[in-house]
């Protein structure tokens, strides 16, 4: 079921289905409710699972820039939760998604048995990239017309094909012409940027070693946007880490190979 709520001035768009121990889902930047459609229906089998478009993203309204930030986001996610009454046992996050559930957690918001990541973006870009990747993100947020241009340049399928690639997934045509459907909106756009414009990996670094949840770090061995080798030191940094090895998949790997990943989750799960 999909519907909006109303929490704290956001319109946030959420969509819950099925019956059991409750688990939130929560996806990366850039991403949407519909980077689940997959994997929702196989998990709700077993638990009552709700799904969040995270601020500027899909059909949840924008937010400024302190509130797109991890804090920003964590908090404002965390008054949903209350609004809805929502005390999530498991927690699933993919990539920068899974950030904003172990900072939830550090913060006390919410006491998951487990969280589970898929491909999480814990680490800080190194060198250069690092450096310039938030002042860059940030003059592009700043600008309306950024975004339109974006918007404009990005949504043609063989573009979006081209950036999916390039995180070492293959998606069905289905899968190009949601993420073309994204893009699309200036909106979604500037809410990615402004995410990434005040993302502070650095602050949650320095946080990380203090997570006593066990956290479930799910790897797909083809990622091409978050380098494997980074679950190694998230293992070394958070004592109750694990790792679980999804191969031949990339970045999406949840939307290559939902049974599989659904299949994953399930299993750790029972486990935990």
């Amino acid at each position: 079921m999909s519907r909006f709520v109303e929490v704290s001035g956001i319109r946030w768009h959420v969509q819950a289905a099925g019956r059991g121990p409750a688990m939130l889902l929560v996806h990366g930047t850039g991403a949407s409710t519909h980077t689940w459609r997959g994997v929702l229906p196989i998990l709700a089998q077993e638990y009552s699972v709700l799904a969040v478009d995270l601020p500027g993203h899909g059909f949840t309204d924008s937010v400024s820039a302190v509130r797109g930030s991890i804090d920003g986001m964590s908090d404002s996610l965390a008054a949903l939760l209350r609004a809805l009454q929502v005390d999530p046992r498991y927690c699933v996050g993919h990539s920068a998604g899974a950030v904003i559930l172990c900072r939830m957690t550090l913060d006390g918001c919410i006491t998951p048995r487990t969280i589970l990541s898929i491909n999480g973006a814990f680490m800080p870009f190194a060198g250069a990239t690092g450096m310039l990747l938030s002042p860059i993100a940030r003059f592009l947020a700043d600008s309306p017309m950024m975004s339109r241009l974006i918007a404009r340049c990005a949504c043609n399928p063989a573009n979006v094909a081209r950036m999916i690639a390039g995180t070492g997934s293959t998606l069905d045509s289905e899968g190009i012409e949601f993420y073309a459907r994204l893009v699309a909106n200036p909106k979604h756009v500037a809410g990615a940027l402004n995410m990434m414009a005040n993302w502070d990996l650095y602050s949650f670094k320095r946080d990380l070693p203090r997570l006593t949840t066990p956290l479930a770090l799910m790897v797909a061995e083809n990622d091409l946007t978050v380098a494997p080798q980074q679950a190694l030191k998230v293992r070394q940094i958070a004592a109750n880490a694990a790792i679980y090895t999804l191969p031949g998949l990339g970045h999406l790997a949840h939307e290559e190979k939902p049974a599989l990943v659904a299949q994953e989750i399930l299993k750790i799960c029972r486990v935990s």
